[in-house]
């Protein structure tokens, strides 16, 4: 008997800066398949909810926000559009500003449910349009997507991550740059934590450690679980 190859589900959990974005998106690429950024989600909402006027710290005025969030996600990885009520975000969702805010609509408890679901249904939807999807975030692999066929934490040294998000934020990775991106970095990191769990891999979730890793590498090392768990995942059994 001949098991049926799955559809390509990935999920890609991790910190600020191991890199989890860029290399999902180069992965779905190089797999001809969709890609589903989750984080963009919540900075949209964030972005909708200031737009509007709406306190981020009325939690029951904000996920009702969700519910009615008109947000247009593009699923072609090597071209990423934010749209919320007609409007391009794609530029502002990642701002200074939202990113300061992001985290009071993310550890809102009745927002996640929300979001989490419409995460769901747009990793079905994509994966019926495009035969797959990765789809990254932090409680992707536990929460949003426990079946996924691939399931990953990427993870780096607090080093390594304070490096690459000054390089991308600032241009540059010196001391000063660093200093400036430590308390985006570890404060959202450690105020997220308090929701999801993403610095530990849970059960039959593969760590990948991009410390020590360039791009090109980390792409490399995820595609080859990719292949192992995929591979064998669609091997005919008795």
């Amino acid at each position: 008997m001949t098991r049926e190859t799955p559809p390509l589900t990935i999920a890609i959990d991790g910190p600020s800066g191991s890199g989890k974005s860029s290399v999902s998106k180069a992965v779905a690429g190089r797999l001809g398949i969709g890609y589903l950024d989750t984080g963009a989600m919540y900075r949209a909402l964030t972005w909708w909810c200031v737009e509007q006027g709406i306190d981020l710290a009325d939690h029951p005025a904000v996920a009702l926000a969700a519910t009615e969030l008109p947000l247009v996600l593009s699923t072609d990885p090597d071209d990423q559009r934010v749209l919320v009520g007609g409007t391009d975000v794609t530029a502002d969702i990642r701002t200074t500003a939202i990113s300061a805010e992001v985290s009071k609509v993310a550890t809102n408890t009745d927002v996640r449910p929300i979001l989490q679901q419409a995460q769901r249904d747009r990793m079905a939807a994509i994966t019926a349009e495009t035969g797959g999807v990765v789809a990254e975030g932090r409680d992707i692999t536990t929460v949003v997507a426990p079946d996924a066929l691939v399931r990953l934490l990427l993870t780096a040294s607090e080093d390594a991550r304070l490096r690459r998000r000054s390089a991308e934020v600032h241009g540059t990775a010196d001391e000063r740059a660093i200093a400036a991106t430590r308390d985006q970095v570890l404060r959202r990191d450690r105020d997220d934590s308090a929701v999801s769990q993403f610095t530990v891999a849970a059960d039959g979730v593969v760590t990948v450690d991009t410390s020590d890793l360039d791009f090109d590498e980390s792409v490399e090392a995820v595609l080859a679980v990719v292949a192992s768990v995929a591979g064998h995942a669609s091997t005919d059994v008795p």
